[in-house]
């Protein structure tokens, strides 16, 4: 069998067995054409042939190539996952991952704008342009609800509550959650959907709420780039992105009083040690403060 229909075989079996969305899918499916690639031009034709010696000059080239460590551990977990498939199928002995450990990895708080700065970003968009009004609304919603890049742009009509105030949304491994919106979110998003959406859509039909040209919802490479242009826009840093006004939200939540554990649900985050990378961030908040306020800073 060939590489690639070994990688097929193995992405259809963690479809299943772990129900993963079909962005992540895609992640896997290009790290380990990648790392496939790599090892085929050294000599290992088939998956068989690749040892421990193969997986570290791959680590070693990624290095290298001037990849950061934490990228390399996400590849690296994909290729492990995948010899782990053939040991259990019984196509290989021994995995050659299996003596390597993970690339260090620093951990980097994430990019926070302060409530003055987001305000000044969720601003900027032209409500009097049908186009304006549906980013005003998306920008909200991106906030008031924390939501990923890829459920902001699937929220379809269906997920939308606005007489209860909340979304149902379905995120990573098709788990879903319900999350409160706020009252400036419902005001924009009904605006959006009343007035805007028909001009967008003109004689189209969509299941999705935020579209753009012939009905279609926008992608997450236009939602970078909407976001990117209205950040230098408002004067602020252009390495701004969709996440961060997740990580705003996760973090201004924190720095009002609410519980970690309630932060976590409204995220969707499986596993609480993802989320308490934000109480790092409201540590330092606790620090300003103190230095601000405390008569011996």
């Amino acid at each position: 069998m060939s590489w690639q229909n070994d990688i097929d075989d193995y992405l259809a079996f963690i479809a299943v067995e772990k129900g993963l969305s079909t962005t992540t899918l895609e992640a896997y499916s290009r790290d380990l054409i990648e790392f496939s690639s790599f090892v085929i031009d050294i000599g290992c034709k088939k998956p068989e042939k690749v040892g421990t010696r193969h997986v570290l000059k791959w680590l070693t080239h990624l290095k290298k190539s001037g990849i950061a460590p934490s990228s390399s551990a996400r590849k690296l977990s994909s290729v492990r996952g995948f010899f782990r498939y053939l040991l259990l199928e019984n196509r290989i002995k021994a995995s050659p991952t299996a003596v390597i450990g993970n690339p260090k990895v620093g951990r980097k708080l994430p990019l926070v704008l302060t409530p003055e700065e987001v305000e000044r970003l969720l601003s900027q968009p032209n409500t009097e342009k049908p186009s304006g009004l549906r980013d005003r609304a998306l920008l909200e919603i991106l906030y008031s609800c924390g939501l990923r890049a890829s459920e902001a742009v699937m929220l379809q009509m269906g997920q939308i509550n606005l007489k209860g105030g909340f979304l149902k949304i379905t995120g990573k491994g098709d788990k879903q959650r319900v999350v409160p919106l706020g009252e400036e979110a419902i005001f924009w998003l009904k605006n959006y959907i009343e007035k805007a959406r028909p001009k967008l859509l003109k004689k189209a039909n969509s299941y999705y709420c935020f579209v753009g040209r012939q009905g279609k919802p926008i992608s997450r490479q236009r939602l970078w780039q909407i976001i990117k242009g209205y950040s230098l826009k408002a004067g602020l840093s252009d390495k701004i992105y969709p996440h961060c006004l997740r990580h705003c939200f996760a973090t201004h939540l924190l720095e009002g009083g609410a519980d970690l554990r309630a932060v976590q649900l409204l995220l969707g985050h499986s596993d609480i040690t993802t989320t308490q990378i934000y109480t790092h961030l409201e540590i330092g908040y606790l620090r300003k403060v103190h230095k601000r306020y405390h008569p011996r800073p």
